[in-house]
């Protein structure tokens, strides 16, 4: 899916449900107050809203200039462009739902490292990354994962949870092959 697409899936997410990732997240990490999120991807905008709806502070980053217009008024700062080459500042959450397969190969391991180290002492990452034998798994621009690279990404993180689901569904594009990896970590404090 290029950029181009991005802007109708996100007009098709808007209404939705915040994602179960999210939804985890906030209840693992307690009360938002005086500590700052990162949505990574943050697309429609829904999980930007849970979050900042359970007392975060956050920096919601995406492609789509919409994001502006969904997240008016939220207090949300929102940062527009590739994620993988803003700033990311610290943080006591980082979300990224959907998002992290999307960054290139090339550019993965080096943003995957500026992502723990924006991680504050004690805070939660909560990730979804795609695993190897999913449906896209052959998109040269795409990142994939197997098992053992996800626990070598999370290794000196608390890994609080580390789920891995493959199943047939449905992608906004159509008939999927879903290779999931769902990811809550804590850095040690």
């Amino acid at each position: 899916m290029g950029d181009d697409g991005w802007g109708e899936y996100n007009d098709a997410q808007v209404g939705r449900e915040p994602r179960e990732l999210c939804l985890r997240a906030i209840e693992l990490a307690g009360p938002g107050e005086g500590r700052t999120a990162l949505d990574l991807g943050a697309g429609a905008g829904v999980e930007s809203r849970a979050l900042i709806d359970a007392g975060w502070h956050v920096v919601a980053f995406d492609l789509d200039s919409a994001l502006v217009e969904r997240l008016a008024g939220t207090g949300a700062d929102v940062r527009l462009g590739p994620m993988a080459e803003g700033d990311l500042p610290s943080a006591d959450l980082v979300h990224a739902g959907f998002s992290l397969p999307f960054v290139a190969p090339q550019d993965f391991p080096a943003f995957w490292e500026r992502i723990r180290a924006a991680l504050r002492p004690g805070g939660l990452l909560a990730v979804n990354l795609f695993g190897v034998r999913d449906t896209w798994a052959d998109e040269a621009d795409m990142s994939f994962h197997t098992r053992a690279d996800v626990e070598a990404m999370t290794a000196g993180l608390e890994v609080i949870e580390l789920g891995e689901v493959e199943e047939d569904g449905q992608a906004f594009s159509g008939p999927k092959h879903w290779h999931l990896f769902s990811v809550l970590a804590r850095r040690p404090g």
